[in-house]
């Protein structure tokens, strides 16, 4: 799927992808698939919300995973 994506993304809405993220809850699931296809784990969320007023978490905290779709994604990401 990941090595087709930028291709379906750009039919239907014109313009490819470069970078694949996704957060898993580490304490429901390993992420062991991800991690088999090469998937990078970037960092950890901060288990807020995008829509919480305070600093303290009020959501599990969960895992962020990164696979470049694109050998030269960072490059292209600067345009």
């Amino acid at each position: 799927m990941a090595a087709r994506i930028s291709d379906d993304w750009q039919r239907m809405y014109g313009h490819p992808i470069y970078f694949l993220e996704t957060f898993i809850d580490p304490e429901r699931f390993r992420g062991t698939c991800y991690r088999a296809a090469n998937w990078v784990v970037m960092g950890k969320t901060t288990g807020r919300g995008k829509q919480s007023d305070s600093h303290a978490p009020n959501r599990s905290i969960k895992e962020v995973l990164g696979y470049p779709v694109t050998k030269c994604f960072r490059k292209l990401l600067e345009q």
